[in-house]
């Protein structure tokens, strides 16, 4: 049954894409090496922008970059860009915008390099893109340079699946331009190991799917928060808010966005894999445990934590491989993906439509710009 859907498939694909995906990037190594040591070397800020799921990818690699050549780079969503450019650029502004769009339609996609362009001294763009015959796709310019993603990274469904990993791990891997062969063996171990969790894994969340939470919360730290942002959207949209969903960082939780755990609530916890950091998270597990009543737990993580295993419904383990930050976040998602189809179907929608009400569209539409 699950075959019989776009959003299904489109989820399952995604370790393979990623392989495509490097693949393609490899084949442009120099074109994209010589147009970012042109930008980078003159001093130019990398904006990372989007609308949505596409903005939720600057904010998961915003932190996730603090070691790369891109280090610094600011994330920014086009829907912020368009009310008040002046707030971000003036005309000493010389910005290297990464745009990312699954269509390279949606309004704000285009707005926003007008309005980048409009307000900064000095634009070039890189536009990561799904859609050959998008908008985006199709500007050209000596200031341009256009990654066109695999074709099947281009979602037929509502939800942005293969088109939001491929794109965040795109920009990963240009950001490791300079030693992008080396990158292959972590690419590979990363695709193998959600390949092997989402085949081990994809039963108890489709179990865990029909529990009867009527809202949700995903925490995360650092670039995890970024896809923590993501993950709710997922289950939102693909229930047609039917389940209400809440993100945050695990220390902020505790600071009034705690109030909506109660038995209704599904908790998901996307757990770092730095000690360091998991110390904190896993005091929060424990608080939640010992003083919230849920519907469930579910935590994700590299390996199963050594506290008592009472603290969880169910541990979803990614794999012991240490993976560079800004891949290994992407590891997670397929949860909220899987988790958001599978209770797509028991609310009795269609996953690669849910939205009955016509709230939400595949590619937004209604919006005016005004520049």
């Amino acid at each position: 049954m699950a075959l019989n859907y776009h959003t299904y498939r489109e989820i399952r694909q995604q370790p393979a894409v990623w392989r495509a995906a490097y693949d393609l990037l490899l084949a442009r190594k120099g074109e994209i090496k010589a147009f970012i040591d042109k930008y980078l070397s003159a001093g130019y800020q990398i904006v990372l922008t989007g609308a949505g799921t596409s903005a939720y990818i600057g904010d998961a690699l915003e932190p996730a970059l603090f070691n790369t050549r891109f280090h610094g780079a600011r994330s920014i969503a086009t829907t912020d860009i368009l009310t008040f450019p002046d707030f971000y650029f003036n005309s000493g502004s010389k910005v290297l915008l990464i745009s990312f769009a699954r269509s390279g339609n949606s309004p704000e996609s285009v707005g926003a390099v007008k309005a980048v362009e409009q307000t900064a001294g000095s634009v070039a763009h890189i536009f990561i893109t799904c859609n050959a015959e998008g908008q985006l796709a199709r500007t050209k310019g000596d200031n341009i340079l256009t990654i066109l993603l695999p074709p099947e990274t281009n979602d037929l469904s509502l939800a942005m699946t293969s088109s939001y990993s491929t794109m965040l791990l795109s920009c990963a891997l240009i950001a490791h331009i300079d030693e992008l062969e080396s990158q292959k063996e972590a690419i590979d171990t990363l695709s193998e190991h959600v390949a092997a969790a989402m085949d081990k894994y994809e039963s108890s969340i489709k179990e865990m799917a029909a529990r009867g939470f009527k809202r949700a919360v995903f925490l995360g730290s650092g670039s995890l928060k970024g896809v923590a942002e993501e993950s709710r959207l997922k289950l939102q949209e693909l229930t047609d808010g039917a389940v209400m969903c809440a993100f945050d960082s695990f220390l902020g939780f505790r600071h009034g966005p705690k109030a909506v755990v109660n038995s209704d609530c599904l908790v998901i916890y996307l757990l770092s894999p730095v000690p360091g950091i998991q110390r904190y998270e896993l005091d929060l597990i424990r608080q939640i445990k010992s003083g919230s009543k849920v519907n469930a737990s579910l935590i994700v993580c590299k390996e199963a934590p050594g506290i008592d295993p009472s603290n969880w419904d169910l541990c979803i383990e990614l794999g012991k491989d240490n993976l560079p930050g800004c891949y290994g976040a992407v590891a997670y998602v397929f949860v909220a993906q899987l988790l958001g189809f599978y209770k797509s179907l028991d609310c009795g929608l269609n996953p690669d439509s849910p939205s009955i009400s016509g709230n939400i569209s595949r590619v937004v539409e209604g919006v005016t710009l005004y520049i």
